[in-house]
């Protein structure tokens, strides 16, 4: 701090060399009260909201920041915290995710993370939302369609890999079907576990049969999200 104090004080004595000796030139209190308030800024994102003071969890401060950088509503960002950790920021999944946001180390990898930084809040829901964003413009999902079951074919894809949901919209297409809709896209997930589908030329990704759990994570995830869009200002 003390180092910080006097390099910031000599840079301000240069300054009165082009602006005049009547500048005012901050005493070594006023340094030091300069560079605490940059600091507590710095970390304010860092910080935990206590009860009372948060909408939807401690983490509003964080999800709201990262997730409007992002691009992102910050309340399905935190329905998706909720189904993933219950807002618990510890912990370890049995299969090795990570975090608030239940993150794999070898996901985090792409975005050069090793999986002890993942246990940092900031970082974790940095990279859910990089994710989210990442899947919604790999989709290439249409202008038109409707926001809820575009939000249902990123959120499945969020959950059950992008390449199973791309394998479906690419069965509905061939059967004639519209492939924008996640009631459509969602029947060719199941059958997916089925050899006439899975076998199917257009398929890319092979058997899927975690479909009864992704559809039920869609579900979870969205009925939450409309319940905090009631409860949290946007």
């Amino acid at each position: 701090m003390l180092k910080k104090i006097i390099l910031t004080f000599s840079f301000l004595t240069v300054l009165t060399t082009f602006y005049g000796f009547n500048s005012h030139i901050p005493s070594p209190r006023e340094l030091i009260l300069f560079n605490e308030k940059e600091e507590q800024t710095a970390s304010d994102l860092l910080t935990l909201l206590r009860e009372g003071e948060y909408q939807i969890s401690a983490y509003d401060r964080i999800i709201r920041t990262i997730s409007e950088q992002e691009g992102n509503d910050w309340r399905l960002m935190s329905a998706i915290a909720y189904h993933e950790s219950r807002f618990n920021a510890g912990i370890t999944s049995r299969r090795g995710a990570r975090g608030l946001m239940q993150i794999m180390p070898m996901v985090a990898r792409q975005f050069n993370v090793g999986k002890e930084d993942l246990m940092n809040p900031e970082t974790n829901v940095r990279i859910a939302n990089k994710i989210f964003s990442k899947i919604s413009l790999s989709l290439r999902l249409p202008a038109n369609i409707s926001s809820k079951d575009r939000l249902s074919l990123v959120l499945a894809s969020y959950n059950g890999g992008i390449g199973h949901v791309s394998d479906a919209r690419r069965l509905a297409r061939a059967h004639g079907e519209n492939p924008n809709s996640w009631e459509v896209v969602s029947r060719y997930l199941r059958l997916k576990s089925q050899p006439e589908y899975y076998e199917n030329k257009v398929v890319k990704c092979g058997r899927f049969t975690g479909s009864n759990q992704t559809v039920a994570y869609v579900n979870d995830v969205l009925g939450r999200y409309d319940k905090y869009c009631r409860i949290a200002a946007r």
